[in-house]
């Protein structure tokens, strides 16, 4: 198929890739100066700016220095951070690269397609992506899916002199092309980057913004009351405006969605080595809440990997069969079940006849289900039919009788016919069949179990008939109900979309170009290790190891990645709540703020180095799907903040009217008992449990140990406050574990109620 076509020499390419560039859709760099600008112009920093000129002009120098050293800090940890995360994606897209056989200085060699240029010749099989612009030079039976350049959802038949675009895909056949474009000079890439993008928000990401709207506008509220109720006491304005500044930063989670993304790419990572890549970061969110997976048999729940295990002869002896199957299936190594028959052969000892000349050959589609080869023996011309039973056996007028029986008696133990045909004198002789099994992979029982022991039901679909079907069913123990047989493409796409209209939320896999309508219409679509190029381009998460068993690690780390998620939720809501109010309500009482700027500020940054540290926190997750309880958690974290506003509102009036302390004093104690208070909730709110029986990770403890013990000096030290006593430090801390546990307390009541 390959003969005389131009190629590029090594050398030639290298000089073609320096010119044109990497065969990659380049991604819109951004420079540290425009990286700095952004940042600068975000909420928290023009807070943190305002709330520094504020300070300088009401001539509090001390205040604008920490403020200003804070602003620095803030920008160089989000800057670490998102240079770690960078690099990390960066490291994830290298294991998602694809090869392609190219001629290069005469031979075919596979290449990372990145290096592709224009000129070099490729060859394309059934299911593999475009991956730049082609002239086709040589094609046979080539079908092409254009649907992501027109939209149209039929194949296209092409042949020899026309285009192939990048990005769509090989339905049947295989092609021989040269390389006209690539990058964002092909057609797909010049439309990409003509359209804007538009992102899609996630159910996940909708609840982030609603919880931020929520503490958004009670800060805001609080504070304007406050305001209005200090100008009427007739305070300095640059200093009412600097503290409620300072109230803003410490009090509106304005790094909510930045943890929050933190936590997600974490478990990304996680995921990634354990050889699941996630290709559609929302796509956790759903795999948490999976109840119901329709899994593709073949290649999925199989090996893919087909063996001959038995030759059966009618007209002909079995060696002859699989003689004749093997010539059908020489010019066709390519396809698996050729390669199987191939395999057989060459290992079953038997000798061609010396001479043998190969004629045409019609390969095997979805229409006609069989191959037709014309070859000649010893001067002999033979036509060979070889496909479906049924097919060949139709051709023939002996033998239907006898295939058809063979046909349910190989069902019965999981193998599929195949018939060979001879025509000979004009008339179709039934040599015989063969019988073809393709073994499960050693772990799919027990990932099945798993999964039903997960909450999730596992429905099979395939194309294979009944008595296949159900026998695979069977071993894998799938209820006959949840097996689905004979199933076109439109079948598993109008069955995904039959369950979700049921409400369900339903992962669809495969590994073949038919899958593919069904991955894109499900909530998650999961491409197994083997699947073909078009499918993990497609599919949300694209499965690196054999068979389904990892996705038993990707549901069991989406499920701890929502918790972390819905815990932190808890304690970002309630630890707001609790200083917002306590504040507003001490403001109400004593007519002023009962912390400085820079204690706000300061409190602010302590906050949140413990917050980061949840992404790493261990979890127990329940054995069914996830879901977002937003009302529950509501009155969880707005119990656990009223709990903390009465604690501080006590703690303030026994301390300045009880104990008559000073109030420089008191507004550190304040501080500390703020900071030290709202990092034990962290214990308390990350699990159901009693707080002592499940800790959080160790990352969790030793970023809460580190800023309560920061806390402790800062308040002994008199570092940015008033020096305390260690007497009243050590009341403080005592104060704080003494409400944690009514915290506790109160959640053991609600937890045991809730359940």
């Amino acid at each position: 198929m390959e003969n005389g076509i131009k190629h590029l020499s090594s050398e030639e390419a290298k000089k073609k890739l320096d010119f044109y560039g990497p065969n990659i859709l380049e991604e819109e760099k951004v420079s540290l100066f425009i990286k700095v600008l952004k940042w600068l112009v975000s909420p928290i920093s023009l807070m943190l700016i305002a709330a520094a000129a504020l300070s300088e002009f009401s001539g509090k120098d001390f205040d604008f220095y920490t403020i200003v050293f804070l602003l620095f800090l803030n920008f160089f940890i989000t800057y670490w951070q998102e240079k770690k995360a960078d690099t990390a994606i960066r490291q994830l897209k290298q294991r998602l690269i694809t090869t392609v056989n190219v001629l290069r200085d005469g031979d075919w060699v596979k290449l990372d397609s990145r290096y592709l240029v224009p000129g070099d010749a490729i060859k394309l099989f059934i299911g593999n992506v475009i991956p730049a612009d082609l002239i086709i030079d040589q094609a046979d039976n080539l079908m092409v899916n254009e649907s992501t350049i027109t939209g149209e959802s039929l194949p296209k038949s092409k042949g020899a002199g026309e285009t192939l675009y990048s990005g769509s895909i090989i339905v049947t056949g295989r092609v021989v092309a040269t390389v006209q474009s690539t990058g964002s000079k092909t057609y797909f890439g010049k439309t990409l980057s003509s359209v804007e993008r538009v992102k899609k928000t996630s159910i996940l990401e909708q609840d982030i913004l609603s919880i931020s709207k929520y503490l958004s506008i009670l800060s805001l509220v609080c504070i304007s009351i406050l305001t209005i109720l200090f100008l009427l006491a007739k305070q300095p304005l640059i200093e009412i405006m600097t503290l409620d500044l300072s109230l803003l930063i410490a009090g509106i989670p304005i790094s909510l969605p930045t943890v929050m993304t933190l936590i997600i790419s974490f478990g990304v990572l996680e995921l990634a080595k354990k050889n699941a890549i996630v290709r559609r970061i929302s796509s956790l969110e759903d795999l948490a809440n999976v109840d119901i997976v329709l899994s593709d048999k073949t290649g999925t729940l199989t090996k893919n990997k087909l063996s001959v295990q038995q030759i059966i002869g009618y007209k002909k002896t079995p060696d002859e069969v699989l003689t004749y199957a093997y010539l059908s299936a020489y010019n066709d190594a390519d396809n698996p079940i050729s390669a199987a028959v191939i395999d057989k052969f060459e290992k079953s000892g038997i000798r061609l006849p010396n001479d043998i000349v190969f004629g045409d050959m019609v390969p095997a589609d979805g229409n006609n289900k069989r191959s037709t080869t014309a070859v000649t023996v010893n001067g002999n011309k033979k036509v060979l039919a070889f496909g479906a039973p049924q097919v060949v056996g139709a051709l023939c007028e002996e033998g239907g009788d006898l295939i058809d029986k063979d046909i349910v008696r190989s069902a019965s133990k999981g193998w599929r016919m195949l018939g060979v045909a001879l025509k000979e004198n004009e008339k179709w002789i039934l040599a015989g069949s063969l019988a073809i099994a393709d073994d499960l992979w050693e772990d799919s029982g027990e990932v099945v179990s798993f999964l039903r022991e997960q909450g999730v039901a596992v429905k099979m679909v395939t194309g294979d008939n009944r008595a296949i079907a159900q026998y695979i069913g069977e071993k894998l123990g799938i209820e006959s109900e949840n097996v689905y047989y004979e199933v076109f493409p439109e079948d598993k796409y109008k069955l995904v979309l039959r369950e979700k209209e049921g409400h369900h939320i339903v992962a669809s896999t495969g590994d073949g170009i038919n899958d593919l309508p069904a991955l894109k219409a499900a909530n998650v679509g999961v491409a197994v290790q083997n699947a073909v190029d078009a499918l993990k381009g497609a599919a949300d998460i694209v499965l690196l190891s054999p068979g389904l068993a990892v996705i038993k690690d990707a549901i069991i780390e989406s499920r701890k990645i929502f918790q972390r998620l819905y815990n932190y939720s808890i304690y970002r809501v309630s630890e707001s709540f609790r200083l917002i109010l306590s504040i507003f309500a001490l403001g109400l009482i004593v007519g002023a703020y009962p912390l400085t700027p820079v204690q706000l500020i300061i409190l602010a940054l302590l906050n949140d180095i413990p917050i980061i540290s949840l992404a790493f926190d261990r979890v127990k997750i329940t054995n069914k799907p996830s879901r977002i309880q937003v009302l529950r958690r509501f009155i969880i974290s707005s119990s656990y903040g009223l709990i903390g506003v009465a604690n501080s509102v006590a703690f303030f009036l026994l301390a300045v009217y009880v104990f008559h302390i000073s109030t420089p004093i008191v507004m550190t104690l304040f501080f500390l008992k703020l900071t030290i208070g709202g990092h034990m909730l962290i214990y308390v709110a990350h699990t159901e449990e009693k707080w002592w029986r499940f800790l959080p990770s160790k990352q969790v403890i030793f970023a809460t140990t580190v800023t309560q013990a920061i806390a402790t000096i800062l308040a002994l030290m008199g570092i940015f406050m008033e020096k305390a006593p260690w007497q009243l430090v050590f009341f403080v801390w005592v104060w704080a574990f003494f409400w944690m546990q009514v915290s506790e307390l109160f959640k053991l009541i609600f937890t045991k109620d809730g359940k």
